[in-house]
């Protein structure tokens, strides 16, 4: 009996090994794409045709742009840790000419940001990175829409709750091209990927090891 149960660990510690393997080279595959996708110029925002066909994997960290008008009458800000410190994701809605609607993360702003005269009038175009949507809330906290307390990023809560419609699945991080005195700050997005993959699969192969060889010793002892 204790053979069989060190037989089955081994194979199952093989096999969590095996996983990771291929997990990592998932990984290392999503890196090389997001680089290449972040050293690209930037393409025009996937278009109502194309909503349906965005994925994270294909699509997030795309630099893209828009063209359009802010409203500002219509922003939530999202709470945000950065390295300016602590603050808000300035989130405003961006109509194109297309009449499709783009919530754009203009950028971080301090608690006692207020906008500056002229701030986002007339047409605007946008430049920075496709993300996707941010579901549910962030921080060990839930959205509250209802008082507008924001922990995420999410479009179609965002988008419920202010009244918006033919809204894109995916919101854009702006750049710091915008940047000026007194707006929001962009260019803050950190892309970043943990890849602990080989360790993970290591410590599997060690344990399957060690099983494989507490099967010799008891076939040994037999």
């Amino acid at each position: 009996m204790l053979v069989a149960l060190c037989l089955l660990a081994t194979t199952a510690f093989v096999a969590l090994g095996i996983w990771q393997v291929e997990r990592r080279a998932w990984k290392l595959d999503l890196i090389a794409r997001v680089e290449a996708r972040l050293a690209a110029p930037p393409v025009p925002a996937p278009g109502r045709a194309d909503w349906p066909r965005i994925t994270r994997d294909a699509d997030e960290y795309r630099r893209v742009t828009a063209t359009g008008h802010l409203l500002p009458d219509r922003a939530v800000r999202t709470m945000a840790l950065t390295e300016k410190g602590a603050g808000s994701w300035l989130v405003e809605p961006l109509v194109t000419r297309a009449g499709e609607t783009i919530l754009i993360n203009r950028g971080f702003v301090p608690p006692d940001w207020s906008a500056p005269a002229g701030d986002g009038e007339g047409t605007v175009t946008v430049t920075g990175l496709l993300r996707m949507t941010e579901p549910g809330g962030g921080f060990l906290r839930g959205n509250d829409p209802a008082h507008d307390r924001w922990y995420s990023r999410d479009v179609a809560a965002i988008a419920a709750a202010k009244g918006l419609t033919d809204v894109a699945p995916y919101f854009i991080d702006a750049d710091a091209s915008a940047n000026a005195p007194g707006a929001p700050v962009g260019g803050l997005t950190v892309v970043t990927f943990r890849n602990h993959h080989l360790i993970y699969a290591l410590t599997w192969f060690g344990l399957a090891l060690m099983a494989g060889y507490a099967v010799y010793r008891l076939l040994r002892e037999r």
